[in-house]
């Protein structure tokens, strides 16, 4: 290989981000509602979205209320190769349409019902299309069966990483050990042992892991967040993500007298638990009557947001970022090859050091001063935690928006008006291969689920007659 191959592909490797990339998210950008394009916004700016995946496992073996599931979707069968197919070609059209790198949830019943090889296998199909997946699962199941999906059969890591995200909630029912909690600090030591296999799994293989702590939030456990956000992340968790419940799937799942909870409540909870504030509003990810987040370290125990809307260097810093490392992949990229785009980067727009540099100061000084995060560092004590809201809309509101949509309508109706404009800057979307279509989650679940599980039913009946 001759040196100008070698320098072409280096400079090919260490720009900020693929052309590909970038065509997506002009793209993003140009399709969003006028009202979230904010300096805040993060989606066409650095994010293509998040992406899920549909009708590829929609059995869960817990009996939850409420539930999202359709009436049918624990009437068809788990199969393997069913998942691995459709997962790829949905992945497929993903790295078509939003480019060559996202962040993807394996998601649809309960993940840990596929045997541990079809598990394996479907990962690394999402990887070969440049998604980084997370397992989205309840976390009940054992540590056998992790170890199953993370080693192959000589005993080596086939997965040098994992994501996974375990829901864990006081609502729901048929947990081993606990199938009926009366409270979310009964769970507790069922979080903790879910977090402990990871960890036993890095010091035995060196697999990597990120862990994410989701649950749904009903008048009957907000009261308990605050206490979750101030234990839970110490058992090893680097998200928590709450979820207001909304009347979408099997209304037979919803008790009388479950109230709405509103993102507010929830937020309120968990600046209880952390504190202080938890500043949101400095980056967006879509629509923020969808989604809050709030991006933050814990030192020793306490928590520090990394950027604060009403501090001008911080948000010359974010400006700066997504002007400069639009799209760039830190995720799924070496270090050594993040640090060469990064100072490639550095030596086209100098004027980042000086920016870089006003808010690392900052940020040292925001989180104690630099004694205080050198003995944190030294004693393994500075972990990320990053705090989600995400809130899902009615089945209801969703259905009548979605399909003034379809007819190319925009709704006259304000609140109806509102939905469109939600879904338009929904940043949790479902490919369908089939269409060649990117569909919102909220009109996933409220609207195409049911049909799609009742096909589902037909394809992959529980029960196979043999000739």
């Amino acid at each position: 290989m001759s040196v100008r191959t070698v320098l072409s592909r280096l400079e090919r490797a260490t720009r900020p981000a693929d052309p590909r990339t970038t065509h997506a998210l002009a793209q993003r950008w140009e399709a969003l509602p006028a009202v979230v394009r904010t300096p805040a916004q993060s989606l066409g700016r650095h994010a293509v979205g998040c992406e899920g995946t549909h009708g590829v496992f929609p059995k869960c073996n817990l009996t939850c209320s409420p539930c999202y599931h359709s009436k049918d979707a624990n009437k068809v069968r788990i199969d393997g190769n069913h998942t691995v197919t459709e997962v790829t070609r949905q992945m497929a059209l993903f790295r078509r349409e939003r480019g060559p790198h996202a962040h993807a949830q394996l998601i649809g019943g309960e993940v840990s019902l596929l045997s541990p090889d079809a598990h394996a296998a479907t990962l690394l199909a999402m990887r070969e299309h440049g998604r980084e997946p997370m397992s989205m699962t309840h976390g009940d199941f054992d540590e056998t069966y992790l170890r199953s999906v993370v080693l192959g059969a000589d005993g080596r890591p086939r997965l040098a990483r994992v994501s996974f995200a375990a829901h864990f909630d006081s609502l729901m029912r048929g947990r081993r050990g606990i199938p009926r909690p009366r409270s979310e600090a009964e769970l507790n030591p069922y979080r903790a042992a879910f977090a402990d296999m990871f960890r036993r799994l890095r010091r035995a293989h060196g697999v990597q892991s990120f862990l994410a702590h989701t649950m749904t939030v009903t008048t009957q456990n907000v009261d308990e967040i605050a206490q979750l956000v101030a234990t839970v992340p110490a058992m090893g968790y680097s998200m928590m993500s709450f979820q207001p419940a909304a009347r979408v799937g099997d209304g037979r799942r919803w008790k009388e007298g479950v109230a709405d909870v509103g993102m507010a409540d929830v937020w309120q909870q968990i600046e209880q638990g952390l504190g202080r504030s938890a500043p949101w509003q400095a980056v967006e990810f879509g629509d923020p009557r969808c989604n809050r987040t709030a991006f933050g370290l814990r030192v020793h125990d306490d928590w520090f947001p990394l950027l604060e809307a009403d501090e001008a260097v911080d948000m010359t810093a974010r400006d700066w970022f997504y002007r400069h490392l639009a799209g760039m992949d830190f995720i799924a990229t070496p270090v050594w090859l993040v640090i060469l785009k990064l100072l490639r980067c550095a030596v086209q727009h100098p004027s980042g050091i000086r920016v870089v540099g006003a808010y690392g100061r900052g940020l040292v000084s925001r989180l104690g001063g630099l004694r205080v995060l050198v003995n944190a560092l030294a004693r393994r004590r500075v972990t990320p935690l990053t705090l989600v809201v995400h809130a899902f809309m009615d089945a209801d509101v969703v259905a009548p928006a979605w399909a003034l949509m379809e007819e190319g309508v925009e709704a006259v109706d304000a609140s109806v008006r509102a939905t469109q404009e939600r879904l338009q800057a929904c940043m949790y979307t479902m490919a369908h291969p089939d269409t060649g279509r990117l569909i919102p989650a909220c009109v996933q679940h409220s609207v195409l689920d049911p049909g799609e599980n009742e096909e589902l039913r037909r394809l992959l009946p529980l029960t196979v007659l043999r000739g």
